[in-house]
C-alpha cells in the first residue's frame, strides 16, 4: 500500500477573540468570567501620595499618607511552596520545572517526591537532576505524601501543590493536612482527560466532566475546603527535557530506523501537545496572584493545536529524516490503537482561555524548535542506537501489506 503524503496543519483555536469550535457546530464559545483583582501582594509600609496606588489602606499623618502594607507596582511577595510530586508518568517533570522557576524567582521550595530516594525510579529523570534544585536553595524530600505533617516537621508553607494524587484516596490527606497547617493556597494538578467527549472543540474550562472521575471528585473536595486561595489545574501531552513519558519518543523511535509511521484514522486529528516550561509559567502566576486564580479552573496547556499527521512531519523535521506516513482503521485491521498509538485517536485538545484571560499568561511553545530540542535529547542518550522490537506496528503493516526494509 503506498504510503499517504504526511500532512502538518498546526492552527491556533485563539486567532479570534471568541473563536468558533470545530469540526460540527458553530455556536459561540461561552466566555470564562474573570474577576482578576489589580491590587499587589501587601508588603513593607512605605510613603506615597494619596493618588500614588490603586488600592491601599491609608493612615492619615502629617504632612503625608502613611500606606499601611502597600506593594510598589511588580513587587512580589516570597511565598514558601511544598511541592507533592508523583515518583513516575509524564506528571512527575511538572514538578521539577516549577521548583525551577519558583527557585528562580525567589521563592522557597521543597519537593516530596513519593517512594525512596534510593528506589530505581530515581535512577531516571526527572529525579536524577534533584540536584539542581538544592543547589539553587531548594529542597527535596521523600515518604508517604500522607504523612506529609510528620516529613516536613514544624516547617510552614504558604503554598502546597499536590501534583500526585488522582483520587481523593491519594489527595485527601494531604489537602487535610494543608488546611489544619493553614496553607493559604492549595494547588492541585488534575487532568484534561476528565472532560466528557464533545462535538465541539477544543475543550474550555467550564466544559461538562466526567463525572464519576477521581480527578474531578478531588477537585469538588478542594473546593470544599475553604482554603484562602485554591485552583485546579488540567495538562494533557506535554514535551520538554527530562520527561520520562514517550511522547514525541514514539515517533523518533520509528523515524530514525526508517521504519513507515503508523497512524489510526486520517492523521487529521487535532490534539495539543505544551513544553513543560509552559505549565510551569502558569503554575508560578498562580503562586503570585492568589487572589486572581482563586476557585479557579485552568486548561494547563499550550494554545495551539497539530494533527497527528503534522506532528509526525515536525519530528521528521527535527530529525533531518525522510518520513513515511501509513494510515488504518483500528477495527478493519483489528488491534487496539490505544495499544499502538500514543494518542486518543480522537480529535481531542483544550484551550488555556481562562489563563490567558485572567492571569494574563502567554504560551512559549514553539513545537518546531522543541522538537529539534527533544531530538538532541534521544540522540544524547543513545536511545537511536538501541534494539527495539515493533509488534503492534509489524501487526498493522502486514494487514496493510507495507514491507519495511531490515535496518
Amino acid at each position: 500500500m503506498a504510503a499517504l503524503a504526511a500532512t502538518a496543519v498546526v492552527f491556533s483555536p485563539l486567532s479570534l477573540r471568541s473563536p468558533p469550535r470545530l469540526p460540527l457546530l458553530l455556536s459561540p464559545l461561552s466566555r470564562v468570567s474573570a474577576s482578576a483583582s489589580s491590587s499587589s501582594p501587601l508588603t513593607r509600609p512605605s510613603l506615597i501620595s494619596p493618588v500614588s496606588t490603586r488600592s491601599s489602606l491609608l493612615i492619615r499623618s502629617s504632612p503625608c499618607y502613611i500606606v499601611a502594607a502597600a506593594a510598589s507596582a511588580g513587587e512580589k511577595t516570597r511565598k514558601n511552596v511544598l511541592i507533592i510530586n508523583t515518583d513516575s508518568g509524564g506528571h512527575a517533570v511538572i514538578g521539577f520545572y516549577l521548583a525551577k522557576q519558583l527557585l528562580a524567582a525567589g521563592h522557597g521550595v521543597t519537593v516530596l517526591t513519593v517512594g525512596d530516594e534510593s528506589s530505581d525510579k530515581m535512577k531516571k529523570p526527572p529525579f536524577t537532576r534533584f540536584s539542581e534544585l538544592r543547589s539553587a536553595g531548594g529542597k527535596t524530600v521523600w515518604g508517604d505524601p500522607a504523612d506529609v505533617g510528620k516529613i516536613v516537621g514544624a516547617e510552614s508553607f504558604d503554598v502546597v501543590l499536590d501534583n500526585n494524587g488522582k483520587d481523593l484516596d491519594a489527595v485527601k490527606p494531604v489537602a487535610d493536612w494543608a488546611k489544619s497547617a493553614n496553607v493559604s493556597q492549595f494547588l492541585f494538578i488534575s487532568s484534561a482527560g476528565i472532560y466528557k467527549t464533545s462535538d465541539e472543540v477544543p475543550h474550555v474550562e467550564g466544559d461538562p466532566v466526567k463525572s464519576d472521575a477521581g480527578h474531578v471528585l478531588v477537585e469538588k473536595y478542594i473546593a470544599g475546603l475553604s482554603f484562602d486561595s485554591w485552583a485546579v489545574f488540567r495538562p494533557q501531552y506535554m514535551i520538554g527535557s527530562e520527561n520520562n513519558k514517550d511522547c514525541e519518543e514514539w515517533f523518533f523511535d520509528r523515524i530514525v530506523r526508517k521504519r513507515p509511521i503508523p497512524i489510526p484514522g486520517s492523521g487529521m486529528q487535532l490534539t495539543n501537545i505544551s513544553h513543560v516550561r509552559d505549565l510551569s509559567s502558569m503554575l508560578t502566576l498562580a503562586v503570585e496572584e492568589p487572589v486572581s486564580s482563586n476557585g479557579k479552573i485552568f486548561n494547563c496547556v499550550s494554545d495551539r493545536a497539530v494533527t497527528f499527521d503534522g506532528l509526525a512531519k515536525l519530528c521528521a523535521q527535527a530529525a533531518g529524516c525522510e518520513l513515511k506516513i501509513v494510515h488504518y482503521d483500528p477495527k478493519a485491521v483489528g488491534i487496539d490503537a490505544k495499544k499502538a498509538f500514543p494518542f486518543r485517536n480522537m480529535h481531542f485538545y483544550a484551550e488555556p482561555r481562562a489563563a490567558k484571560e485572567i492571569l494574563g499568561w502567554t504560551s512559549t511553545t514553539n513545537l518546531p524548535e522543541d522538537l529539534k530540542e527533544r531530538f538532541a535529547d534521544y540522540v544524547s542518550i543513545g536511545r537511536d542506537k538501541k534494539e527495539m522490537q515493533f509488534q503492534a506496528d509489524d501487526l498493522i503493516l502486514e494487514s496493510l501489506k507495507v514491507t519495511v526494509s531490515v535496518q
